[in-house]
C-alpha cells in the first residue's frame, strides 16, 4: 500500500492497524485501484473488482488475496 500510496493518514484509534478502514487511513479510490493493479502484476492473478472492493480493511484485502494465491496453487 505504502508503494501505491503512500503512508495515508496518522489516526488513533483504539483498534487495531489492520481493521481501521482504508477510508479513515486516508486511502481513496485512486489509492485503491494502483493497489488492485498493482496486486494483479505482482502475484499475476485476476481479482474481482467487487471483491476487492468489499475489502475495506487491511486485514480484509489481506484476507482476500491469500485466498485468491491458495485457490491459484
Amino acid at each position: 500500500m505504502r508503494e501505491c500510496a503512500g503512508d495515508g493518514d496518522a489516526i488513533e484509534t483504539d483498534r487495531r492497524p489492520e481493521d481501521v478502514e482504508f477510508a479513515s487511513l486516508g486511502y481513496d479510490s485512486l489509492a485503491m485501484l494502483e493497489t488492485l493493479s498493482r496486486l494483479e502484476r505482482e502475484f499475476g492473478v485476476a481479482i474481482d473488482e467487487e471483491e476487492f472492493a468489499d475489502a475495506t480493511t487491511p486485514a480484509e484485502l489481506t484476507t482476500l488475496v491469500n485466498r485468491i494465491l491458495a485457490a491459484a496453487v
